[in-house]
Order: C-alpha cells, then structure tokens, then sequence
C-alpha cells in the first residue's frame, strides 16, 4: 500500500486539510462534555443562575455549527482526494496493463485485470478516503478522552486505559487474521468472473455442444466458494462489533463503580461523573467507526497487494542495453532474423534456430502445420514478443532498441481474430490514420474487397459498428480489418491468417490488388492455403518451430515435402 501513496501527490492540500478538520471537529466534541459538566456543578449546583445555563448551551450549539461545518469539509476534502487518487492509480494501472507482453497478458488472465481494475481499484479508493476522515479523528478522541479522564481522576483514567488497552488488542487481532482471508476472498471473485467471462464469451459454443448445465454446475462450485470465503470473513469481521461493546459495556460498569464511590467521597463532582461517562460513549462510537475503518482498510490493503503485483512484473519486452549489445546486428536488409529462438513462459521453444532475410518490397508466404510457431514469427516483427535468443532486425537495427512506437508505427497488422470496435466504420478506419480522408479509407475499403460491405450498411461509412464488430459477419469483419490496416499505408503489413473466412475467389482478388498497391510495402502472409501464398517471393515452411523449407513456390514443390503434402492434399480438395 506505501507504493501506492505516491498517487495522492497532486492532492497533498487536501490530504493535510482532510485530517485536519476533522481533528477541529473532534476537538469540539471533546470540549462538550466538560460543558455538560461546568452546567451540572457550576450552573445548576453552583446556583450561577439561568443565564449562565443560556450561555453554556448557546456555547454548546455554536460548537456543533462549527463541529458540522468543519465536518463537511473535511468530507468534501477526503472524497476529492480519494477519487483522484483512483484516478491516477487506475489510470497508471491500464498503462501498466497495455505495456504487458502477450504471454503476461495471458499468464495473468483477462478477468482478473479487469477485477483489479476496477473492484480492487474501488475498493482501494475507499480505505483512502476512510482513512482521512477517521485515521486520525478516531485514535484522536479515544485517546483525548482517556486523556481528559486522567485529568479529571487518576483511578477513573486507569479503568479508561484497561479499556482502550484491551480494544487495541482485540482489533489489531481481528486485523491479522482477516487481512489473508479478504485476499482469499478477492481470488475466489477473479475465479467467479473468469467463469461468467467465459461463459459470455463463447455462449454460441456453450449451446452447439449442450454444455449449459456443466458450465453452471462449474459456475455455482466457484459461486459456492466465493460465499464460503465471505461468509467465514465476514463472520471474523462481525465478531468486531459485539466485542467492542461488550468490552466497552464492562469498562461502563466499571467505571460508574469506581466513580461512584469517588462522588461519595467527595473526591469527585457529579458534572464529572457525567463528563465521564459521556467520555465513555465517545469512546464507544469512535470504536465503532474505528472497527469499520479497520474492516476496510483491511480489504484495501489485500486489494492494493493484488494491484501492486501488476505493477511489479518486470517487462518482458525490455530495452536492456547489456543484450542488445550482445545481440547480432542485421545490416543491408530491411528485415532479418538471424538465429532467433523463442518460448512462452519458460516453456519449451516455439521457434528455433530462424535464420531469413527481407528485402523491401517483398511479399513473404509463411506456412506449416497448427502449432508450427507461424503467429509467434510474425509477433516478433512488431515486438509483441521479445526473442529469447538471437536478433531480430528492421533496417539494420535490432528491434529492441527501436522503440515499440516507431516500429509500430511501421507496422499495419491483421490479427487472426478479427477485431472491430464500437463506433462508426469510418472511425475503425481512422485508428491507424486518424487524418485519414474519405477518398483514401474507400480506396483501402476497395482493395481490401469490402466495398460491398460498406454499400450494404444504412450510412456508409457511418453505419454504426457494434463491440467487436458483432453486426458483421466473420468475412466483412476480416475485410475491414484489412481495410483499416490499408489505410495507415504501413512499410510492413502482417495478414495472420486474415482470410481464413473468405472464399477462394475473394481471396485471390484480395491477393492480387495488394499486388497493384503504389506504395510497396513489404507483406507478411501468414496462410494455411499455399493458392493464398504462391506468388510470395519468398515462403517459408514451419515445422515444430522451425524452418522446414524456404524459396519460392516452384521451387518448395521439389525441394520441401511437407509444403509438396499441404499443396497436393488442398489441391485434390479444390479438383473434387
């Protein structure tokens, strides 16, 4: 949680004046009851009349204006403070996020990020703004007010401090034994969300195979375990309120003991005795609030660990200085891998041993079997991954000390998954090219084949575009997304299996006007079809993560058998 603090810097002013008016408010409550007692002794007792009773209760009633209004601002200063203060840490917290290589992206799972961003984030917010408001108030009157007993009787004092004495105990202990069980309870809520993800998600696979009720038996076991963790914090957090009651019950009943026998002594006054006990009530309900600020902050430091371990994973894509030194440099190509290896997570190599030169302009065909490593080549262009092994080149420079942005911006990619987002298509379109005009996104459009799709949506390029694109079918979506690809004009452009839903026909046309583009840039075709690869310049074959053949398409036909069984096999599919 200390690592956090460091987002309340732009509010330190209302940090300070958050406290601080809520020491002033607590201030006036402790006055109160030595008040209440001058009115008992002095006014009623003491025979000062009716005016001083006036005045000791105008006083009173100015005290609680003041007390209200210094209240409310210290309110409005905590509630400033804490929202911006989530606001600064969710926002830093997404671009920790977006800087996350893939396989951390994966490793920690989609719906635990979004947990932590915003239930964890929630909760954080509110530990911070309980903590201004009662971090210090609460301790301030507890002890003010065992303070105030010792100065109004040394043996009544003794009783407050046993009192307080014990409740520290109690609470600081609930404290510990909660803190674990609240962590507990925040991974049970990521396994619930990662559930109702899925489910969501892949709903249409769910009901082809008629899985509903295995996924809601799955559903209800992590549910189940969710309230289970609840229910038993929740108990532990419970046993707070009774405790201090009973605690401070006894310490009531001690105390109008020891006090009585000191008003029969004489050695204390019945205004003091009533200034005591009101002491004790203070102390009751500012334990109260204490016992809530506990429960909270509690959680929130649980939920500040969680987000503190996103911000402590160490980059997988890093700039460090030591290996790219070491690492072997291209030189007159536009793009090489020179003995590049690669793995997920420890694992074993998804690549090994990739060694081949670009020139630019070139069109490059990769192909092989599922799980040969053709995604993973490809994601190392634009350094989505990081090589374990080896140097990958743009320009002669290693791609780790390009910078992420620049190559990027070199880059025009279409992911095997096609992605569209909520707006308009003209807005899609835009993302990579935000200048971009109307004549050159509809240019992009016609060659990418999706001019059609266009035309056939209420407003053109207007037409509203749903999240993810769900209001096109798998083929407009592939269309578009190489379409928005286009318009950026990248140096490179990456298609990883881009077409896999088009037809033949609209393949081949796709193909050929990428051929008829003036600006040349240098294409990466990831296919599983060899027609969709053909006329590349170059084509590599994959095997198990490495290079099983690589030349043209004639000369792969002698040379490699595996790309000679992937031909032949779709070429009887496509004669039949």
């Amino acid at each position: 949680m200390r690592k956090l603090l460091k987002y309340l810097k732009h509010y330190k002013l209302e940090s300070v004046l958050a406290p601080f008016f809520k020491l002033l408010e607590a201030t006036f409550e402790l006055i109160v009851p030595l008040i209440v007692a001058s009115i008992v002794d002095d006014g009623v007792k003491g025979g000062r009349g009716a005016s001083y009773v006036v005045y000791m209760c105008l006083l009173l009633v100015a005290l609680g204006v003041v007390g209200l209004i210094s209240s409310v601002t210290a309110q409005y200063f905590a509630a400033k403070s804490a929202v911006g203060f989530a606001k600064e840490l969710r926002s830093d917290l997404f671009k920790k996020m977006q800087s996350l290589s893939y396989s951390q992206i994966d490793k920690i799972g989609t719906s635990r990020m979004i947990t932590r961003m915003t239930s964890d984030v929630n909760q954080i917010q509110s530990g911070v703004n309980l903590v201004l408001r009662l971090f210090m108030r609460s301790p301030f009157i507890v002890f003010g007010a065992m303070i105030m007993a010792f100065v109004i009787s040394i043996s009544v004092g003794r009783v407050f401090a046993i009192t307080i004495a014990i409740l520290c105990v109690v609470v600081f202990g609930i404290m510990l034994i909660t803190i674990p069980l609240y962590k507990k309870s925040q991974a049970n809520l990521d396994k619930v969300t990662a559930s109702t993800r899925q489910t969501l998600v892949g709903v249409r696979v769910l009901r082809a195979f008629c899985k509903e009720k295995e996924e809601v038996d799955d559903f209800n076991k992590k549910n189940g375990a969710l309230c289970a963790s609840q229910k038993f914090v929740g108990l532990i957090s419970a046993l707070m309120n009774p405790l201090t009651y009973a605690i401070i019950n006894v310490g009531t009943i001690v105390l109008v003991y020891v006090g009585g026998l000191e008003v029969n002594s004489g050695a204390l006054s019945q205004g003091d005795m009533i200034a005591l006990y009101n002491y004790m009530a203070l102390i009751l309900v500012e334990l109260i609030k204490l016992a809530n600020l506990i429960i909270t902050v509690t959680k929130s430091f649980a939920c500040a660990g969680r987000v503190s371990e996103i911000f402590e994973m160490p980059s997988e894509i890093s700039c460090d200085a030591e290996n790219i030194e070491n690492a072997p440099h291209a030189g007159e190509h536009f793009i090489e891998f020179k003995n590049v290896c690669a793995r997920y997570s420890g694992g074993a190599n998804a690549l090994t041993d990739i060694s081949f030169t670009v020139e630019k302009g070139q069109t490059v065909g990769i192909i092989g079997g599922t799980g040969s490593g053709k995604t993973t080549l490809v994601n190392l262009i634009p350094h989505f991954y990081e090589a374990n092994e080896g140097a990958v080149c743009v320009e002669g420079d290693n791609v780790n000390e390009l910078g992420d942005e620049k190559l990027r911006n070199m880059c025009g990619i279409v992911p095997q998954k096609a992605v569209l987002f909520r707006g308009t298509i003209r807005q899609n379109m835009q993302w990579g090219n935000p200048g971009a005009t109307d004549d050159q996104i509809l240019s992009a459009i016609d060659c990418a084949c999706a001019a059609d799709v266009v035309a056939s949506k209420d407003g053109g390029l207007d037409a509203y575009v749903e999240q993810g694109g769900k209001n096109f079918s798998g083929g407009q979506r592939q269309r578009l997304t190489i379409a928005r690809a286009l318009v950026k004009r990248p140096e490179i452009l990456i298609l990883d299996d881009s077409a896999s839903a088009l037809d033949y026909a609209t393949d081949a046309r796709l193909r050929a006007n990428l051929r008829k583009l003036d600006y040349a840039p240098t294409v990466f075709i990831v296919s599983q079809r060899t027609s969709s690869i053909r006329n590349a310049d170059k084509i590599i074959v994959l095997d198990d993560g490495k290079i099983a053949g690589m030349g043209t398409h004639e000369q792969l036909l002698e040379s490699c058998q595996l790309y000679r069984e992937i031909h032949y096999s779709q070429y009887e599919k496509e004669g039949a």
